[in-house]
């Protein structure tokens, strides 16, 4: 959905700008360019519907690590739901953040996950793998309240070592959490933020030297933009060794300029052809 073109003398220089039709039109409140000669695309979000910048937003915040939340309600009731606006905050206490929108068609209404939360304060993260990708694509359909979402995926569940709420038993990593503080944003949505008391990893994982996760074998899957869209990690790492500050003085920063240069031009060559 997008021209390219060159431009430029003694270099190589891409230019690609949207066709009307790629799922915006001219006739977007908030946006500031001339789509017809290729300008620049802004958007002014006061300007702008809050569907449209949902749509801008997961497009741009991405790929997105998914919370899939086992969450419990006082009668013991189990709830699964994914969350892709999710990640980890900070370490020194261990904070991970959670948006949660408001059920739809409600105002203050929570979805279940947030309710349960706020009444137990307790709750797990299961990280989503590709082989789990489609139990956990089942725990994201709008079943009505009372159902079970892991027996409508046919999972099983494994208590958890800190918190009551139980993990999902085929995950292969967890973070047993409690709610560390929840705040309203506007009038259709709440972050949640949740202190990890307990992390569960299969051994098979976990590199003891760091310990570090063995995130290429995990092969986590991430949240894309659109209905159903998601990214796998597997054949898909990059190694970039960090540059010191020493090691770039010492003149590596040509090489590395050097480097990044004909990145560039291998992947907009490739880009052309595809075009």
């Amino acid at each position: 959905m997008t021209r390219t073109g060159l431009a430029g003398k003694g270099c190589l220089t891409l230019l690609v700008y949207p066709m009307v039709g790629a799922g915006l039109s001219h006739g977007s409140a908030g946006f500031d360019g001339d789509w017809a000669t290729g300008g620049r695309m802004n958007f002014e979000m006061e300007k702008t519907p809050a569907r449209e910048i949902y749509n801008l937003l997961i497009g741009l915040v991405a790929p997105r690590p998914i919370a899939w939340v086992t969450s419990m309600d006082e009668q013991g009731r189990l709830n699964a739901a994914p969350f892709s606006s999710y990640n980890y905050l900070c370490t020194d206490p261990p904070i991970v953040g959670m948006g949660v929108m408001d059920k739809p068609g409600g105002v203050g209404v929570p979805k279940d996950t947030a309710w349960n939360i706020k009444r137990t304060e307790e709750y797990v993260i299961n990280v989503v793998t590709e082989d789990l990708l489609e139990k956990m694509n089942v725990c994201a359909t709008d079943f009505p309240a009372g159902v079970n979402e892991l027996e409508m995926a046919g999972l099983g569940t494994a208590a958890s070592s800190v918190v009551k709420v139980p993990r999902i038993a085929e995950a292969h990593a967890a973070l047993e959490c409690r709610e560390y503080a929840a705040i309203a944003i506007g009038n259709k949505s709440r972050i949640v933020l949740g202190q990890v008391v307990a992390m569960y990893v299969e051994d098979r994982f976990v590199d003891m030297a760091g310990p570090y996760i063995k995130a290429e074998e995990l092969h986590a899957v991430g949240r894309m933009n659109g209905l159903g869209s998601y990214v796998r990690t597997r054949d898909a790492f990059v190694t970039v060794p960090r540059i010191s500050y020493a090691e770039w003085e010492k003149g590596k920063r040509q090489r590395f300029a050097l480097s990044r240069w004909r990145r560039w031009c291998r992947g907009a060559v490739r880009g052309l052809r595809r075009g």
